[in-house]
């Protein structure tokens, strides 16, 4: 595997993260309630700089070990050049018998799946960005790395993620089962391209 070149839709370029993104990363997080509200403001600028360079780390490395491109890409309007969001591929671990698409078994082992993931600026939600940014990099992840299936996770109550997910074409499970919580809402997405 290499790393994911510089990806561009219609509105949207798709790259990695650079060190001039903490801000914009740190606004982000805040804008969407991603910060511990129990530490100060200076500790949580902390906390996204070591994000932020870990992030960068990650994607140099895994391309040097010849490894699948996991981590998070930066959702940057081309136009502008504004950083508006975050999508993409993470390695996921869980209970995915549980869902009918899988079997629905309450005693099943951990299983893992290739994750997709987007947030998306409120100032800049309900205009299209998600879903263009998830499906330009489903086309990368599809097409070019041939991957067979992505799934995307979400709480019961998160309508809009569940929205972007119908979007994209995909199957949305519901876990039967109380336990994982956070396994609620569970999008599924299988290649059939040749």
């Amino acid at each position: 595997m290499r790393e994911i070149p510089v990806l561009e839709s219609e509105r949207l370029r798709i790259r990695p993260f650079l060190k001039i993104d903490l801000e914009p990363v740190h606004q982000l997080k805040v804008n969407v309630g991603w910060v511990n509200p129990h530490i100060s403001k200076t500790q949580q600028f902390i906390l996204q700089e070591h994000w932020l360079n870990w992030t960068i780390l990650n994607t140099e490395q895994l391309a040097k070990l010849d490894q699948p491109p996991y981590g998070d890409r930066a959702v940057v309007l081309k136009e502008e050049g504004t950083l508006i969001g975050s999508v993409g591929l993470v390695p996921c671990l869980d209970l995915y018998g549980q869902l009918p698409y899988f079997g629905s078994q309450q005693n099943c082992l951990a299983t893992p799946e290739v994750g997709l993931l987007w947030i998306i600026d409120p100032a800049q939600q309900n205009k299209g960005y998600a879903t263009e940014a998830a499906q330009t990099l489903i086309d990368y992840a599809f097409g070019t790395m041939r991957l067979h299936r992505i799934i995307a996770t979400t709480e019961y109550d998160n309508l809009a993620s569940q929205a972007v997910m119908h979007k994209l074409g995909m199957t949305i499970e519901h876990n039967p089962f109380p336990d994982p919580p956070w396994l609620q809402a569970v999008g599924i997405l299988v290649n059939n391209r040749p």
